[in-house]
């Protein structure tokens, strides 16, 4: 038995908002669109052409109030071809959230505070 991952999901407040955030911050863009019938959902799944893992963008009607998102322990990885133009890009955006110099790698918070770190290309 074998199994592929194919998205990760993280449900957000406001779905323009992000949807430009991960498209500006990593060129992301919408590959899928699945809109609830009575629109109590939207499910976008954004993605690029570097590998086919997505990520789905869930944004529910009713939500008013912010995620919980614990501890925020868990996040993405993105490793990136140019390291020192995807920084000076996201410390322009304000979303660089903590770096690690000693390691070369950072993190960027979304507009909903999911964490996402920035590697760069082995």
């Amino acid at each position: 038995m074998n199994f592929k991952i194919v998205h990760n999901n993280y449900n957000v407040l406001d779905l323009e908002k992000s949807m430009a955030f991960y498209e500006k911050a990593l060129g992301l863009t919408e590959k899928k669109r699945v809109v609830a019938e009575d629109g109590s959902f939207i499910l976008v799944y954004v993605g690029n052409e570097q590998a086919p893992h997505l990520v789905e963008l869930t944004w529910l009607k009713d939500r008013t109030e912010p995620y919980n998102l614990g501890e925020n322990e868990f996040h993405l990885a993105l490793e990136t071809d140019d390291f020192e133009a995807a920084h000076k890009l996201h410390e322009e955006m304000g979303c660089i959230c903590f770096e690690n110099k000693a390691m070369g790698i950072y993190f960027i918070t979304d507009p909903d505070h999911y964490w996402i770190e920035i590697l760069p290309a082995k």
